[in-house]
Protein backbone atom coordinates (compact mmCIF):
# COMPACT_ATOMS: atom_id res chain seq x y z
CA UNK A 1 0.00 0.00 0.00
CA UNK A 2 1.41 3.62 -1.19
CA UNK A 3 0.44 6.52 1.79
CA UNK A 4 -3.00 6.66 -0.03
CA UNK A 5 -4.00 3.62 0.98
CA UNK A 6 -3.84 2.03 -2.48
CA UNK A 7 -2.37 -1.19 -3.71
CA UNK A 8 0.77 -0.52 -5.85
CA UNK A 9 1.51 -3.92 -6.51
CA UNK A 10 0.73 -5.89 -9.91
CA UNK A 11 -2.30 -7.45 -10.29
CA UNK A 12 -2.64 -11.22 -8.87
CA UNK A 13 0.64 -10.41 -6.88
CA UNK A 14 1.29 -12.15 -4.10
CA UNK A 15 -0.07 -10.38 -0.89
CA UNK A 16 1.50 -8.94 2.22
CA UNK A 17 1.48 -12.59 4.05
CA UNK A 18 2.29 -14.63 1.27
CA UNK A 19 -1.06 -15.10 -0.23
CA UNK A 20 -2.82 -14.66 -3.45
CA UNK A 21 -3.34 -10.92 -4.17
CA UNK A 22 -7.69 -9.32 -4.84
CA UNK A 23 -6.74 -7.06 -7.20
CA UNK A 24 -7.95 -4.99 -8.84
CA UNK A 25 -11.00 -7.03 -9.50
CA UNK A 26 -11.34 -8.95 -6.51
CA UNK A 27 -11.33 -12.66 -5.71
CA UNK A 28 -13.29 -13.41 -8.80
CA UNK A 29 -11.32 -11.83 -11.42
CA UNK A 30 -10.81 -14.90 -13.28
CA UNK A 31 -14.68 -15.28 -14.04
CA UNK A 32 -16.19 -13.84 -16.94
CA UNK A 33 -19.12 -13.02 -14.56
CA UNK A 34 -16.74 -11.43 -12.48
CA UNK A 35 -15.58 -9.11 -15.50
CA UNK A 36 -19.00 -8.24 -16.58
CA UNK A 37 -20.30 -7.52 -12.96
CA UNK A 38 -16.78 -4.93 -12.79
CA UNK A 39 -17.46 -3.06 -15.67
CA UNK A 40 -21.15 -2.83 -14.92
CA UNK A 41 -20.32 -1.13 -12.05
CA UNK A 42 -17.88 1.14 -13.79
CA UNK A 43 -20.94 1.76 -16.12
CA UNK A 44 -22.81 2.80 -13.27
CA UNK A 45 -20.36 5.01 -12.05
CA UNK A 46 -20.67 7.62 -15.03
CA UNK A 47 -24.24 7.44 -15.38
CA UNK A 48 -26.75 9.43 -14.54
CA UNK A 49 -29.45 7.95 -12.22
CA UNK A 50 -32.61 8.80 -14.46
CA UNK A 51 -30.41 7.60 -17.79
CA UNK A 52 -29.54 4.33 -16.18
CA UNK A 53 -33.25 3.86 -14.97
CA UNK A 54 -34.33 4.17 -18.85
CA UNK A 55 -31.71 2.12 -20.18
CA UNK A 56 -32.59 -0.71 -18.01
CA UNK A 57 -36.17 -0.38 -19.57
CA UNK A 58 -37.10 -2.64 -22.45
CA UNK A 59 -37.17 -1.23 -25.77
CA UNK A 60 -40.98 -1.88 -26.02
CA UNK A 61 -41.42 0.32 -23.10
CA UNK A 62 -38.72 3.24 -23.54
CA UNK A 63 -41.30 3.91 -27.06
CA UNK A 64 -44.53 5.19 -27.03
CA UNK A 65 -46.97 3.14 -27.95
CA UNK A 66 -48.55 3.04 -31.70
CA UNK A 67 -45.27 5.39 -32.35
CA UNK A 68 -44.45 2.79 -35.78
CA UNK A 69 -48.15 3.22 -36.49
CA UNK A 70 -48.34 6.49 -36.52
CA UNK A 71 -45.04 6.83 -38.91
CA UNK A 72 -46.22 4.14 -41.55
CA UNK A 73 -49.46 5.97 -41.23
CA UNK A 74 -47.61 9.71 -41.94
CA UNK A 75 -45.65 8.10 -44.73
CA UNK A 76 -48.30 6.87 -46.82
CA UNK A 77 -50.31 10.29 -46.43
CA UNK A 78 -47.23 12.25 -47.49
CA UNK A 79 -46.75 9.62 -50.47
CA UNK A 80 -50.14 10.07 -51.49
CA UNK A 81 -50.31 13.65 -51.34
CA UNK A 82 -47.05 13.89 -53.60
CA UNK A 83 -49.22 11.55 -55.84
CA UNK A 84 -51.61 14.04 -55.91
CA UNK A 85 -50.20 17.27 -56.30
CA UNK A 86 -47.51 15.94 -59.03
CA UNK A 87 -50.47 14.63 -61.23
CA UNK A 88 -52.17 17.42 -61.29
CA UNK A 89 -55.14 16.67 -59.51
CA UNK A 90 -54.31 19.59 -56.79
CA UNK A 91 -54.52 22.31 -60.13
CA UNK A 92 -57.63 21.15 -61.10
CA UNK A 93 -58.98 20.27 -57.92
CA UNK A 94 -58.44 24.56 -57.32
CA UNK A 95 -59.55 25.46 -60.18
CA UNK A 96 -62.42 24.06 -60.12
CA UNK A 97 -62.83 25.18 -56.15
CA UNK A 98 -60.50 27.14 -54.80
CA UNK A 99 -57.73 26.61 -52.84
CA UNK A 100 -58.33 25.01 -49.31
CA UNK A 101 -57.78 27.96 -47.15
CA UNK A 102 -60.40 29.97 -49.48
CA UNK A 103 -63.11 27.14 -49.36
CA UNK A 104 -62.40 26.84 -45.29
CA UNK A 105 -62.94 31.14 -45.52
CA UNK A 106 -66.21 31.00 -48.01
CA UNK A 107 -67.96 28.17 -46.04
CA UNK A 108 -67.32 30.51 -42.64
CA UNK A 109 -69.12 33.31 -44.31
CA UNK A 110 -65.82 35.54 -45.50
CA UNK A 111 -66.45 35.01 -49.81
CA UNK A 112 -66.08 37.91 -52.14
CA UNK A 113 -69.00 38.39 -52.76
CA UNK A 114 -68.58 41.89 -54.65
CA UNK A 115 -65.88 43.44 -56.20
CA UNK A 116 -65.91 48.11 -56.12
CA UNK A 117 -63.47 49.16 -59.27
CA UNK A 118 -63.39 52.77 -59.86
CA UNK A 119 -61.31 54.51 -62.33
CA UNK A 120 -62.19 52.41 -65.47
CA UNK A 121 -61.88 54.21 -68.61
CA UNK A 122 -61.13 51.55 -71.44
CA UNK A 123 -60.47 48.03 -69.66
CA UNK A 124 -63.62 45.70 -68.76
CA UNK A 125 -64.24 45.07 -65.29
CA UNK A 126 -63.46 41.16 -66.27
CA UNK A 127 -60.47 42.17 -67.34
CA UNK A 128 -59.37 43.62 -64.19
CA UNK A 129 -60.68 41.05 -62.41
CA UNK A 130 -58.52 38.63 -63.65
CA UNK A 131 -55.51 40.91 -63.67
CA UNK A 132 -55.69 41.38 -60.03
CA UNK A 133 -56.64 37.59 -59.43
CA UNK A 134 -59.91 37.54 -58.57
CA UNK A 135 -62.85 35.30 -59.21
CA UNK A 136 -65.64 33.22 -57.65
CA UNK A 137 -63.54 31.01 -55.19
CA UNK A 138 -61.46 33.81 -53.92
CA UNK A 139 -61.89 34.98 -50.29
CA UNK A 140 -61.51 38.02 -48.70
CA UNK A 141 -59.44 36.33 -45.72
CA UNK A 142 -56.60 35.08 -47.66
CA UNK A 143 -56.95 37.64 -50.59
CA UNK A 144 -53.10 39.23 -50.72
CA UNK A 145 -53.81 42.72 -51.78
CA UNK A 146 -49.97 43.22 -52.13
CA UNK A 147 -49.51 40.93 -54.69
CA UNK A 148 -52.90 42.09 -56.26
CA UNK A 149 -51.62 45.30 -56.88
CA UNK A 150 -48.59 44.03 -58.57
CA UNK A 151 -50.44 41.57 -60.94
CA UNK A 152 -52.39 45.04 -61.62
CA UNK A 153 -49.84 47.14 -62.31
CA UNK A 154 -48.06 44.46 -64.57
CA UNK A 155 -50.72 45.49 -66.94
CA UNK A 156 -49.35 48.14 -69.83
CA UNK A 157 -52.83 50.64 -69.47
CA UNK A 158 -53.07 50.72 -65.79
CA UNK A 159 -50.44 53.43 -64.76
CA UNK A 160 -51.23 53.14 -60.39
CA UNK A 161 -53.71 51.02 -58.51
CA UNK A 162 -54.49 49.95 -54.81
CA UNK A 163 -56.40 47.01 -53.50
CA UNK A 164 -58.43 47.10 -50.05
CA UNK A 165 -60.69 44.73 -47.96
CA UNK A 166 -63.87 45.54 -46.68
CA UNK A 167 -65.06 43.05 -44.32
CA UNK A 168 -67.14 40.50 -44.87
CA UNK A 169 -67.62 40.14 -48.39
CA UNK A 170 -65.96 42.99 -50.61
CA UNK A 171 -62.84 43.89 -52.48
CA UNK A 172 -62.34 46.95 -53.28
CA UNK A 173 -59.78 48.53 -56.20
CA UNK A 174 -58.98 52.00 -57.04
CA UNK A 175 -56.94 52.18 -60.64
CA UNK A 176 -55.79 54.89 -63.16
CA UNK A 177 -55.10 54.09 -66.71
CA UNK A 178 -52.96 55.75 -69.24
CA UNK A 179 -54.33 57.55 -71.65
CA UNK A 180 -53.78 55.72 -75.20
CA UNK A 181 -52.97 58.76 -77.82
CA UNK A 182 -52.30 56.28 -81.03
CA UNK A 183 -52.20 53.02 -82.58
CA UNK A 184 -48.41 51.88 -83.86
CA UNK A 185 -48.19 49.24 -86.92
CA UNK A 186 -45.10 47.55 -87.50
CA UNK A 187 -44.01 44.55 -89.00
CA UNK A 188 -48.05 43.68 -89.09
CA UNK A 189 -48.75 44.45 -85.51
CA UNK A 190 -50.60 47.39 -84.16
CA UNK A 191 -50.02 48.37 -80.56
CA UNK A 192 -51.53 50.95 -78.45
CA UNK A 193 -49.13 53.88 -77.65
CA UNK A 194 -49.53 56.61 -75.27
CA UNK A 195 -48.28 60.14 -76.09
CA UNK A 196 -44.57 59.46 -75.40
CA UNK A 197 -44.79 56.25 -77.73
CA UNK A 198 -44.64 53.79 -74.73
CA UNK A 199 -46.59 50.87 -76.16
CA UNK A 200 -49.73 50.30 -73.36
CA UNK A 201 -51.57 47.48 -74.81
CA UNK A 202 -52.04 45.52 -77.47
CA UNK A 203 -55.00 46.04 -80.49
CA UNK A 204 -57.33 43.55 -79.45
CA UNK A 205 -60.92 44.55 -80.61
CA UNK A 206 -62.17 48.13 -82.29
CA UNK A 207 -62.34 49.53 -78.95
CA UNK A 208 -59.37 51.94 -80.18
CA UNK A 209 -60.06 52.11 -83.82
CA UNK A 210 -60.61 55.82 -83.41
CA UNK A 211 -57.10 56.33 -82.49
CA UNK A 212 -54.60 57.76 -84.96
CA UNK A 213 -52.67 55.48 -87.00
CA UNK A 214 -48.49 55.52 -87.41
CA UNK A 215 -46.62 52.81 -89.39
CA UNK A 216 -42.91 52.29 -89.59
CA UNK A 217 -39.98 51.86 -87.06
CA UNK A 218 -39.48 54.41 -84.99
CA UNK A 219 -42.52 55.76 -85.74
CA UNK A 220 -44.06 55.69 -82.21
CA UNK A 221 -41.57 58.10 -81.18
CA UNK A 222 -42.24 60.80 -83.71
CA UNK A 223 -46.19 60.86 -82.60
CA UNK A 224 -45.65 64.41 -81.78
CA UNK A 225 -44.65 65.40 -85.02
CA UNK A 226 -47.34 63.28 -86.35
CA UNK A 227 -50.02 64.70 -84.51
CA UNK A 228 -48.73 68.10 -85.63
CA UNK A 229 -48.85 67.53 -89.14
CA UNK A 230 -52.96 66.34 -88.63
CA UNK A 231 -53.38 69.48 -87.31
CA UNK A 232 -51.39 71.55 -89.92
CA UNK A 233 -53.71 69.62 -92.38
CA UNK A 234 -56.98 71.79 -91.72
CA UNK A 235 -59.99 70.87 -93.72
CA UNK A 236 -58.07 67.82 -94.88
CA UNK A 237 -57.56 66.10 -91.15
CA UNK A 238 -60.51 64.36 -91.03
CA UNK A 239 -59.29 62.14 -94.21
CA UNK A 240 -56.15 61.40 -93.11
CA UNK A 241 -56.04 57.91 -92.44
CA UNK A 242 -52.10 56.87 -91.30
CA UNK A 243 -48.82 57.80 -91.31
CA UNK A 244 -46.01 56.24 -92.59
CA UNK A 245 -42.73 57.18 -91.42
CA UNK A 246 -40.40 56.39 -93.99
CA UNK A 247 -36.54 55.36 -93.52
CA UNK A 248 -36.53 57.72 -90.09
CA UNK A 249 -36.78 61.23 -92.00
CA UNK A 250 -40.16 62.25 -93.34
CA UNK A 251 -43.66 61.11 -93.24
CA UNK A 252 -45.87 59.54 -95.80
CA UNK A 253 -49.78 60.64 -95.51
CA UNK A 254 -52.72 58.09 -96.36
CA UNK A 255 -55.64 59.94 -97.81
CA UNK A 256 -58.03 57.98 -99.06
CA UNK A 257 -56.59 55.99 -100.93
CA UNK A 258 -54.13 58.98 -102.22
CA UNK A 259 -50.27 59.11 -100.59
CA UNK A 260 -49.06 62.39 -99.46
CA UNK A 261 -45.51 62.05 -99.34
CA UNK A 262 -43.74 65.32 -97.47
CA UNK A 263 -40.48 66.50 -97.37
CA UNK A 264 -38.18 65.92 -94.41
CA UNK A 265 -37.95 70.07 -93.43
CA UNK A 266 -41.14 72.01 -94.26
CA UNK A 267 -43.49 69.28 -93.96
CA UNK A 268 -46.19 71.67 -92.49
CA UNK A 269 -45.43 74.37 -95.62
CA UNK A 270 -46.00 71.62 -98.08
CA UNK A 271 -49.09 70.81 -96.25
CA UNK A 272 -50.56 74.06 -96.78
CA UNK A 273 -49.46 74.32 -100.55
CA UNK A 274 -51.98 70.56 -100.76
CA UNK A 275 -54.64 72.64 -99.10
CA UNK A 276 -54.79 75.58 -101.20
CA UNK A 277 -54.57 72.92 -104.22
CA UNK A 278 -57.43 70.75 -102.93
CA UNK A 279 -59.40 74.24 -102.40
CA UNK A 280 -59.38 75.82 -105.79
CA UNK A 281 -58.54 72.90 -107.97
CA UNK A 282 -59.68 70.25 -106.31
CA UNK A 283 -56.49 67.83 -106.96
CA UNK A 284 -57.67 64.91 -104.96
CA UNK A 285 -60.92 64.68 -106.46
CA UNK A 286 -58.49 63.46 -109.96
CA UNK A 287 -57.60 59.86 -110.58
CA UNK A 288 -54.63 59.95 -108.92
CA UNK A 289 -52.64 57.52 -106.56
CA UNK A 290 -49.74 60.17 -104.78
CA UNK A 291 -49.25 63.75 -104.57
CA UNK A 292 -45.54 64.66 -103.81
CA UNK A 293 -44.50 67.57 -102.13
CA UNK A 294 -41.32 66.89 -101.78
CA UNK A 295 -39.84 69.54 -104.24
CA UNK A 296 -40.71 73.25 -102.81
CA UNK A 297 -41.07 74.59 -105.95
CA UNK A 298 -43.61 72.31 -108.03
CA UNK A 299 -45.84 68.95 -107.42
CA UNK A 300 -46.06 66.08 -109.02
CA UNK A 301 -48.74 63.38 -109.54
CA UNK A 302 -49.19 59.81 -109.85
CA UNK A 303 -52.19 58.88 -112.17
CA UNK A 304 -53.92 56.08 -111.69
CA UNK A 305 -53.25 52.86 -114.46
CA UNK A 306 -56.36 53.82 -115.64
CA UNK A 307 -56.12 57.44 -116.04
CA UNK A 308 -52.29 56.97 -116.98
CA UNK A 309 -53.28 54.87 -119.92
CA UNK A 310 -56.28 56.86 -121.03
CA UNK A 311 -53.80 59.89 -121.04
CA UNK A 312 -50.97 58.02 -123.13
CA UNK A 313 -54.06 57.07 -125.51
CA UNK A 314 -55.09 60.50 -125.59
CA UNK A 315 -51.60 61.86 -126.53
CA UNK A 316 -51.18 59.40 -129.48
CA UNK A 317 -53.84 60.08 -131.33
CA UNK A 318 -53.20 63.83 -132.53
CA UNK A 319 -49.89 62.40 -133.99
CA UNK A 320 -51.60 59.34 -135.64
CA UNK A 321 -53.97 62.12 -137.21
CA UNK A 322 -50.95 64.16 -138.48
CA UNK A 323 -49.31 61.08 -139.77
CA UNK A 324 -51.96 59.77 -142.38
CA UNK A 325 -52.75 63.56 -143.77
Amino acid sequence: MDGGGRNVGPVGAEGPHGGQGQGLLGPAAGTVASVRAALAARLRRFTPPGRRSRLALPIERRVPRHLGTAAVSVSFAALALAGFVGSGAYDRFVAEHGRPLDIMARLAGFGVERVTISGIARLYEREVLQAAGIDGHSSVVFLDVAEARERLLAVPLIASASVRKVYPNEIVITQVEREPAALWQRNGEIAVIAADGTVIDQMRDDRYAALPLVVGDDANLKLKDYLALIEAAGTLAERVKAGTYVSGRRWTLKLDGVDIRLPETGATEALARLVKLERDNRILEKDIIAVDLRMPDRVVVRLTEEAAAARAEAQKKPKAKGTST
